[in-house]
């Protein structure tokens, strides 16, 4: 394989892995520079290359996830599968996985199994609620780690039933802190010698996310609800409506911004209105000044106005729509995107690393794999297998 650079150069990953969270992963050390094989089947497919009504090799969730991905076909249902997957295991560094709580431990890929074979191997395990515990037996998906996280119910408008998110933030989430996990756990092994297993609940990482919330009723007296986007010592404080159905979002902290939006405004009548004299009376009444707020708004430009009222001393940004992002020149110039090349849908762009690398940033330059496209690489390069060997297990379908 072709030298990508980067702070992982040298360092494997084996992913057995599905969905997003386990990929995420895998795609993120991936954009370290670490070589990552992706353990699939025919006759198991990740859901994610079924997703989207086009062949397994174009579909759209699956493509996004991972680039720079290597994909090997191997049926871990038969014994001589699984012995070819332990030894996959033995060359690499780390091992992820996301699969259904005991089903690495029924195919004998427990990390004390493993450690016979590896014996400094970092195996990081992705589940809803953690490999132990009363619940560790339970699976689920993104959803699920955001509704029992307690993150759910904080997601809404005042007085309404909790909403949620629509983007899997669960599984992103989930996976962002197991590839930290597996950095840490590649910089305790430079030290000491020794792999490590990583017990990672998709859950308590979301809970980590709900921050002082969590604590709230103990100080307060309160279980915190869904608020919208409330703030008790700045008002206003939200998204307002602009021309285009397009949106600002403003956060004014003091009493010489609130004046310097109703001048950007051109609305002296609001910095007169006594309702709004002081930050108490705009927060008692703030229902009333984000309607009133959002009459002058909707006036103007969302990105021009966001300018304005920063000239002026005022936060104050556009909410920035999908379109919006895919077509700024500033994330462009940043590489927050990346053109990456594949078999089936040639060029495009991805979302690359958010992060900026000096002085050897690893390539990422390849887009998702074909299933099974480095089953020679994999079987021939790394294990040894000849020729009529790999026909062998094909012909077999252990190679499915």
């Amino acid at each position: 394989m072709r030298d990508r650079g980067g702070p992982l150069k040298g360092i494997r990953v084996v992913e057995l892995t599905k969905v997003w969270a386990g990929p995420y992963a895998g795609k993120l050390l991936a954009h370290l520079g670490a070589e990552v094989i992706k353990i699939e089947s025919m006759s198991n497919l990740d859901e994610m290359r079924a997703y989207g009504g086009v062949d397994i090799n174009s579909a759209p969730y699956f493509v996004s996830i991972n680039q720079e991905i290597l994909s090997v076909q191997v049926n871990m249902k038969t014994p001589e599968g699984l012995d070819l997957v332990k030894r996959m295991i033995a060359s690499a560094d780390i091992l992820i996985d996301n699969i259904r709580p005991g089903a690495m431990e029924r195919s004998g890929l427990d990390y004390e199994s493993l450690k016979a074979i590896k014996p400094d191997l970092i195996q990081c395990a992705i589940k809803m609620w953690g490999s132990d515990g009363p619940l560790g037996y339970q699976t689920g998906y993104a959803p699920c780690f955001a509704a029992l996280s307690g993150l759910t119910a904080m997601v809404g408008h005042e007085g309404e039933t909790p909403k949620g998110m629509n983007i899997r933030y669960g599984d992103s989430t989930a996976g962002a802190c197991a590839a930290l996990a597996c950095v840490a756990a590649l910089h305790h092994r430079e030290s000491s010698g020794e792999g490590q297993f990583i017990d990672l609940s998709a859950v308590e990482t979301m809970t980590s996310l709900v921050g002082d919330s969590l604590f709230a009723w103990s100080v307060t007296g309160k279980v915190p609800e869904a608020d919208g986007n409330y703030h008790p010592e700045m008002c206003p404080h939200g998204a307002y409506p602009c021309a285009g159905d397009a949106w600002t979002s403003i956060a004014v902290a003091n009493e010489a911004e609130w004046q310097d939006l109703c001048a950007v405004l051109e609305a002296p009548a609001l910095a007169a209105d006594p309702r709004f004299a002081d930050l108490s009376g705009r927060l008692a009444n703030r229902l009333a000044l984000d309607a009133e707020l959002g009459a002058f708004t909707q006036r103007h430009d969302a990105a021009v106005l966001a300018e304005k009222l920063r000239n002026s001393g005022v936060p104050a940004f556009k909410s920035m729509s999908s379109l919006d992002l895919c077509t700024d020149a500033f994330l462009w110039e940043r590489e927050a995107y990346r053109m990456v090349t594949d078999h089936r849908n040639g060029t495009r762009p991805i979302i690359g690393p958010s992060w900026r690398i000096s002085p050897d940033p690893p390539l990422v330059e390849r887009g998702a794999p074909l299933l099974g496209e480095h089953n020679a690489y994999v079987y021939a390069e790394l294990l040894g297998l000849q020729e009529d060997e790999i026909n062998d297990l094909i012909a077999r379908k252990v190679i499915d």
